[in-house]
């Protein structure tokens, strides 16, 4: 018995390491970050799981100490006083430096997560009704991915996630992504590498990706764009910069624009 237990959570162990690039069932964190970006993602949430858990804990000391200390019984005359100087000074100044130590951080990563200034490439997204185009501008190749079907899916493919043309990029390269939709709002979402921007139609919106080791990540779109909008999954292959040149010349073949 002892064994089937120490095996059934190694399997969650395990599972969490491989499958870290999507979700998978009894997930307890977020995904394994993939980016800079992820990263302080991950870091600015630790801080504020850690924070908020404090703030939880101080109050219910608070409730639980009013309960016992002025319970009606050990308090049958409650106390008159109406003001407390010390105590409105002190309740108002802690709760505003919470405030400033959560938006410090938090400006600091909007603006690390706005753009990058030193693109070494760049991948444009169109949303559609509903699958995805990608762009690569500099290479001028253009292709759409759809999802695969559960009927094509291969052995060893994830349901709901494979597409039939995945977006191949070089690992340890910054890369800008301009986002945009051709009908109605979608959202293209990357848990694993810190992404989550709508794609508006008739704007142009911009993020940027630096993937620190190679994989599949999976995404999905995450705003309701229509009846099929649980069936827009989207798929990254990080490679190699060397496996990316090789890429890229078959895909000039390929997808040529």
């Amino acid at each position: 018995m002892r064994i089937r237990i120490l095996s059934f959570f190694l399997s969650l162990f395990i599972s969490h390491r491989l499958l870290a690039n999507f979700p998978f069932p009894w997930q307890m964190n977020l995904q394994e970050a993939a980016t800079p970006v992820a990263q302080q993602i991950h870091n600015l949430h630790t801080m504020l799981v850690y924070l908020i858990s404090i703030v939880a804990i101080f109050v219910l000391f608070l409730l639980l100490y009013v309960v016992f200390k002025f319970r009606a019984k050990k308090n049958p005359i409650p106390s008159k006083t109406t003001h407390h100087t010390f105590l409105e000074v002190v309740w108002t100044l802690i709760p505003a430096g919470i405030l400033l130590a959560i938006a410090f951080p938090s400006f600091k990563l909007l603006y690390f997560m706005d753009r990058t200034y030193e693109p070494e490439m760049t991948l444009k997204v169109t949303g559609h009704q509903w699958y995805w185009s990608y762009e690569y501008p500099e290479a001028k190749i253009a292709f759409d991915s759809y999802m695969i079907q559960d009927a094509d899916l291969k052995p060893g493919q994830k349901r709901l996630l494979e597409v039939d043309h995945e977006v191949v990029v070089p690992i340890d390269t910054n890369i800008r992504i301009l986002l945009t939709s051709a009908d109605v709002l979608h959202s293209w979402a990357m848990p694993a590498l810190g992404i989550k921007q709508d794609t508006i139609p008739g704007r142009l919106r911009e993020t940027w990706m630096r993937i620190l080791k190679t994989g599949s990540y999976y995404g999905q779109c995450s705003e309701l764009c229509g009846v099929n909008h649980a069936f827009m999954p989207i798929k990254i292959k990080a490679v190699s910069k060397q496996e990316y040149e090789q890429w890229l010349q078959a895909a000039k073949q390929k997808f040529a624009s």
